[in-house]
């Protein structure tokens, strides 16, 4: 590795964050790269290097146990980034994000020497635990709080959150109305405040929240409420599943999506092109964040002093995907 980097002329470290697939890498830097890498014939020796760090090409993760889409795709998205580097993901489920349960399956994932851990944490419950975590761990954490005092790979949610209002609101709504996630998740929080902020900027009524679960059944209910509403002509749900229990709702209580009411979602998940209507969603790139959560760790595994470590945060931005559940409300 050192011959490399003297050819292409650039640190040792950066060649590390090449051959780790690190997304912070400058293209030119990365061709220069793997062009000393192909003349000289480098190979990476992954078994030298486990030896050199006394720890296994194994990479941790804990999870709670959920089948929640966007939990569960990140997780998807890690270990293929992962394996594709060369690790295999060992992945400790918990029942809650709570102190003990964290605290547990990390000390099982450092008896089990693995290079790294990437904990998904999506609820303040976590915070505490992974405040405690060791230093010389090296950690990630995703899906959560950006402010937390950890190295951390989030979606922006306030940014997606702005993004489904704005939408709605372009299209000729005098306000929208939000039904929301548990408030306990850092995700359901961001895009509270992100649907607040679009109202307030544009300066319209700021409807009170619809607490909710993350359910399509949860959606169904608070839908048959706003069904009844006859002010109620925009809806941006806090996740999809919400949203196709509200468009049940809405359909069996005579509003018809888009022309009385549009509806706007959250995570695109693989069936929302064929809700009826297809649903207009955010998606959050959780391929993008699993390569940011893998590039971090591989920087903190590589870290000569884990102790002095700063940490370090990063946003994805989602997008919105636009499909045939928005319109003008009726009369607009």
């Amino acid at each position: 590795m050192t011959d490399v980097a003297r050819l292409a002329g650039v640190s040792h470290q950066t060649v590390s964050r090449v051959l780790n697939g690190h997304p912070n890498v400058r293209e030119r830097t990365r061709l220069r790269v793997r062009a000393a890498i192909e003349q000289l014939g480098y190979r990476p020796n992954r078994a030298a290097r486990a030896l050199a760090t006394g720890k296994s090409q194994h990479l941790g993760v804990v999870a709670q146990n959920s089948t929640l889409f966007g939990p569960t795709s990140l997780l998807a998205a890690f270990e293929l980034a992962a394996a594709a580097q060369g690790f295999v993901v060992s992945v400790r489920r918990v029942r809650v994000l709570d102190r003990t349960s964290i605290a547990e399956a990390v000390e099982h994932h450092r008896e089990q020497r693995v290079a790294g851990i990437m904990v998904i944490a999506p609820t303040a419950s976590a915070d505490e635990a992974l405040a405690e975590v060791p230093p010389d761990i090296p950690l990630v954490a995703v899906d959560g709080d950006s402010d937390r005092g950890v190295t951390a790979v989030t979606v922006d949610q306030e940014a997606g959150g702005q993004l489904a209002t704005r939408h709605l609101l372009e299209a000729g709504h005098k306000t929208v109305w939000h039904v929301a996630g548990p408030s306990d998740w850092f995700d359901a929080a961001g895009r509270v405040r992100g649907w607040q902020r679009a109202l307030e900027e544009a300066g319209v009524e700021v409807p009170p929240v619809n607490p909710a679960d993350w359910s399509a059944a949860s959606g169904y209910r608070t839908g048959l409420m706003l069904a009844r509403m006859p002010e109620v002509t925009a809806v941006f749900a806090a996740n999809d599943h919400l949203a196709l229990g509200l468009l049940r709702a809405l359909f069996e209580r005579g509003r018809s999506v888009p022309d009385d009411v549009s509806v706007v979602g959250f995570d695109d998940v693989p069936e929302a092109s064929f809700f009826i209507p297809p649903l207009t969603t955010v998606r959050p790139d959780f391929d993008k964040v699993a390569a940011e959560a893998l590039g971090v760790l591989m920087d903190r595994i590589t870290e000569v002093d884990h102790v002095d470590h700063v940490p370090t945060r990063r946003t994805v931005t989602p997008t919105l995907v636009e499909r045939n559940s928005v319109a003008a409300p009726p009369g607009g």
